[in-house]
């Protein structure tokens, strides 16, 4: 594929450039649909040849790792950092423990650059983002209270919306958006 080359500067700001990277949030509430846009729209940006990568935030505790492995075993003995590497793949495990929750643009800069990060959730958090609204959910629409999302993809219309309405389930339509905010189209 041919990568695409910008036609106008981009308007993604704030995280946007650090580690030289385009940012692009997807926010919603909780059952929205997020992680299901995501994985849509992430082969339609790879098909116009740009390299991405994704950034998930968890409300939860979670644990890739399995007890009784080696690796959790490293982690249990009190390893700040383990790395678990493959001939197809390697994770690094940080361990917080009583640190507080690093700052996105620290997690940002431990990436390895990419033209585009897609950053799933961090709600709060200053970038622009796409909201992600289902009517049937009973959801407030979070926009009204963030400046920084830039349009909202929902299931249904939404006539008096004064930022761009996408169609949720037109994948395309809402990867090309993505591309002309953050200056790749």
């Amino acid at each position: 594929m041919i990568r695409m080359e910008c036609i106008y500067p981009s308007r993604a700001e704030s995280v946007d450039g650090v580690a030289g990277m385009k940012v692009m949030g997807i926010v919603g509430w909780s059952g929205s649909g997020k992680t299901s846009l995501v994985v849509e729209v992430l082969p339609i940006l790879k098909g116009y040849g740009l390299k991405v990568s994704t950034m998930k935030h968890a409300h939860h505790r979670f644990d890739v790792d399995k007890p009784g492995k080696d690796s959790f075993r490293h982690r249990e003995a009190g390893a700040s950092e383990v790395l678990v590497v493959t001939s197809s793949r390697w994770i690094l495990m940080h361990e917080s423990r009583e640190e507080p929750e690093p700052s996105i643009e620290s997690l940002i800069e431990r990436m390895t650059p990419v033209d585009l990060l897609l950053i799933e959730g961090f709600k709060t958090h200053h970038h622009p983002k796409l909201e992600i609204h289902r009517e049937s959910e009973g959801k407030p629409l979070l926009h009204p209270d963030d400046p920084e999302i830039v349009a909202v993809a929902s299931d249904t219309p939404l006539p008096d919306l004064k930022i761009p309405c996408l169609d949720l389930n037109d994948p395309r339509a809402v990867a090309d958006f993505i591309l002309s905010h953050t200056g790749f189209k």
